[in-house]
């Protein structure tokens, strides 16, 4: 079932029902159905994949479970691919699933398969990191029938002047009949909470911060407006990235002693109101109007509290976390801060 105008009425419908090898498509035929496909045999063309409401979509060599994850994230509205479903995926992911790097800090492998991703961010109620957050997403967005593909970044946001650093964030470009968009809600304390248009030099507003894009170089930076001044999150061009590269990518980032994400316990979640986010023992909450509050958690049982109550992770699967979180809170002293997530 290559015919991608087929895959798309699979992903806008909800469902295809194979009857008859002898009327309305060549080899095969289909008609509208309520919500599953079975397997067909056609003549020269194999087997068809059977869908259920909750099987395991199939597409682009990765698979999730559409209604959980779907379930997991809040949503219950229309499974078209319109620009209007992906803005309401784009905005509840990230509040419902939040950012962190608990497996790659407390030395534990980060499998980006996209049944270990599954399991970790929709069965077990964890987080991750842009790989991860954005690898599911795309996944769900091809199972109900976009276009995604995916590119890679150099972050800037909190990189001294003039540093060049490796392409080593995952993001989307999401092809729509409004035209192109990126979806983006692996990026850590600034992800945004919308997808934004592939347009430059134009102030694009979400709930909580306001975003552009301008041209560098061949490709484009996205900038978050601060105050009156524009910071860069990171450079991107419209290079396709696939898995084996993000596994490259995700091996540096989570095991290089080098890497933030290994040095330091980092997570983030955006709320209706603001932001939270935890840099190893610092929770800091900022609000849309610019408000900040900022305490130190100084035990193992505050740090939980906050991983569970704030950022809503399950930590019951983690064997040995809590040493690594009494460890960290007897550590003493500041972080040294940084803003690279």
């Amino acid at each position: 079932m290559n015919d991608p105008s087929l895959l798309r009425a699979i992903g806008m419908s909800g469902s295809l029902r194979a009857r008859s090898l002898d009327t309305a498509l060549p080899h095969t035929a289909v008609e509208l159905a309520p919500r599953d496909v079975e397997v067909v045999r056609a003549p020269g063309l194999g087997e068809t994949p059977r869908f259920g409401t909750n099987a395991a979509l199939h597409r682009g060599g990765g698979m999730i479970a559409l209604d959980a994850y779907l379930a997991r994230i809040g949503y219950d509205g229309p499974r078209a691919p319109t620009l209007d479903t992906l803005r309401a995926i784009h905005a509840l992911h990230p509040r419902a699933i939040a950012f962190e790097n608990l497996d790659s800090w407390s030395g534990r492998r980060v499998d980006l398969s996209p049944a270990a991703i599954e399991r970790k961010l929709v069965r077990s109620r964890r987080g991750g990191y842009c790989y991860e957050q954005n690898g599911l997403l795309a996944h769900a967005l091809r199972a109900l029938g976009f276009e995604v593909r995916g590119l890679a970044a150099r972050v800037r946001w909190g990189a001294p002047e003039g540093e060049t650093r490796p392409r080593s964030h995952m993001l989307l470009r999401v092809e729509l009949a409004e035209g192109t968009y990126l979806a983006d809600v692996g990026f850590g304390a600034l992800a945004p909470v919308a997808p934004l248009r592939l347009v430059h030099d134009v102030e694009q507003e979400t709930p909580l911060e306001t975003f552009r894009l301008r041209g560098e170089d061949g490709g484009q930076v996205l900038e978050v407006k601060s105050g009156e001044a524009w910071r860069a999150l990171y450079w991107f061009d419209l290079t396709e990235q696939l898995p084996a590269d993000y596994d490259l990518f995700n091996w540096w980032v989570s095991t290089n002693p080098r890497s933030l994400f290994v040095r330091s316990l980092v997570v983030a979640r955006p709320t209706p109101h603001g932001r939270v986010t935890l840099f190893d023992r610092e929770l800091t909450y900022r609000r849309r109007d610019g408000g900040v509050e900022q305490r130190t958690l100084a035990s193992a049982d505050a740090l939980r509290d906050a991983l569970e109550g704030e950022f809503g992770l399950d930590l019951s699967g983690l064997d040995g976390i809590h040493e690594a979180l009494r460890r960290l809170a007897s550590a003493g002293g500041a972080s040294e801060r940084e803003e690279r997530f």
